[in-house]
């Protein structure tokens, strides 16, 4: 019969990519000893192995959780993206299986910031290109297309986390910064918005993109943008590999419209080290091509590595929801004395009268109910002073809808 109800030394959990030994320590320090880690992604064949016994997952950039192997993973109970961005799974197909997935929305926008401040400096005095010249042994000592910053427009496209510490950073510079963002946000020091991306292009001496990956977003920066951006100016992307069309930067290079451009994401990345990496940029020295590295400082991964594996530990331990990108939330405390248990379920009418009645045939208190929805599922947490045997559990596992239940241990 399925376990309803597991103790933490039987959870297994996997952690892929060199995910921060700050991660391991807190899942050891909360009583959680089954840890297997790999400071690479698996290939598919080893990964869908993995995932046959797998109830937690960690992740970075590299791995991708897709629907298919959902389907080969029947224990899965929660996935950590350790990174901001959670494109790599598919979050909706994950609701659906009652499975909430959980990032670092915040914990590497510094990194990134002042990357991204860096590589401007580097693109607007010409770096890049000086020194691959000094590499093939020629020297060319020239203040020709070098600028200082200072004075400069910086354009920021995504006005959210990161693109708004990249404002702090360049304003501190001396640098006039503009904005472009979907949403009204408040700007910070003496930011400016406007009000379209072309708007935006066309005062910018440098453009960088800090956007999630959208239908809306994809290919944002293409031929007829490339186009309208101010001649000479520098195009820089930590955000995402298809918000950019790298071919329409790189005929913007060809043609001396665009002074340089910076890199670090990418529609297609190896899996990892040892994989070859291809690009249309590679034949510009103008260009500064990074291997998905903008949040990759020790402080960033360290901060995520805690922020992630905390998350992980709180849902799995009490319930809580905080924090999950394709989840209700729900936030609770430690469940002390209680028997606490979960019920996922398709968001219809009735189920929650079927929970609740399949306590009360049996004579069970409900001492405590959390319920909280959204337009697909319903995530309730109750709470009892009486023990549920298997047959309770399995009677709520039958109730039609039903898309998880599990005890907490």
């Amino acid at each position: 019969m399925e376990k309803y109800s597991l103790n933490k030394s039987e959870i297994k959990v996997l952690l892929l990519e060199g995910i921060h030994e700050n991660a391991v320590r807190y899942f050891e320090e909360n009583n959680y000893s089954n840890i297997e880690c790999y400071r690479e992604s698996l290939y598919s064949h080893e990964l869908e192995e993995k995932l046959k016994q797998v109830h937690i997952i960690g992740i970075r950039s590299r791995t991708e959780l897709r629907k298919d192997l959902f389907a080969k993973a029947p224990k899965l109970i929660a996935i950590g993206c350790f990174s901001i961005g959670t494109n790599q799974v598919d979050i909706q197909d994950a609701k659906m299986l009652g499975i909430p997935v959980f990032n670092a929305p915040f914990s590497n926008t510094r990194s990134v910031a002042e990357m991204v401040v860096a590589e401007c400096i580097m693109l607007m005095r010409g770096i890049p290109e000086k020194n691959a010249l000094a590499h093939s042994k020629i020297w060319h000592k020239s203040a020709r297309n070098a600028v200082e910053v200072r004075g400069k427009n910086m354009g920021i496209v995504g006005y959210g986390h990161i693109g708004s510490q990249v404002s702090i950073l360049a304003e501190s510079l001396g640098m006039n910064v503009y904005y472009y963002d979907i949403v009204k946000k408040l700007s910070l020091g003496n930011a400016r918005p406007v009000n379209s991306l072309e708007e935006l292009l066309k005062i910018s001496d440098t453009v960088t993109l800090h956007v999630p990956s959208t239908e809306l977003t994809r290919n944002m920066i293409s031929v007829n943008q490339v186009a309208i951006m101010k001649k000479d100016s520098c195009l820089i992307n930590t955000s995402r590999g298809d918000v950019v069309d790298y071919k329409a930067v790189a005929d913007g290079l060809r043609s001396k419209h665009l002074a340089g451009a910076a890199a670090d994401v990418f529609p297609g990345e190896p899996a990892s080290n040892g994989e070859p990496f291809l690009n249309e940029l590679q034949e510009f020295d103008n260009v500064i091509l990074t291997p998905h590295i903008g949040g990759n400082t020790m402080e960033a991964q360290a901060n995520i590595g805690i922020e992630v594996a905390e998350k992980l530990v709180k849902y799995n331990d009490t319930g809580s929801t905080i924090g999950a990108v394709n989840f209700v939330e729900i936030s609770l405390q430690p469940n002390v004395s209680k028997k606490r248990f979960l019920h996922i379920h398709r968001n219809v009418p009735g189920v929650l009268r079927e929970v609740n009645d399949c306590f009360s045939s049996r004579g069970i208190n409900i001492s405590a109910e959390y319920l909280q929805t959204d337009p697909d599922i319903g995530y309730v947490i109750i709470e009892t002073d009486s023990e549920l045997d298997s047959s309770v559990i399995q009677e709520l596992k039958n109730i039609p809808h039903t898309i998880r239940t599990r005890i907490f241990y």
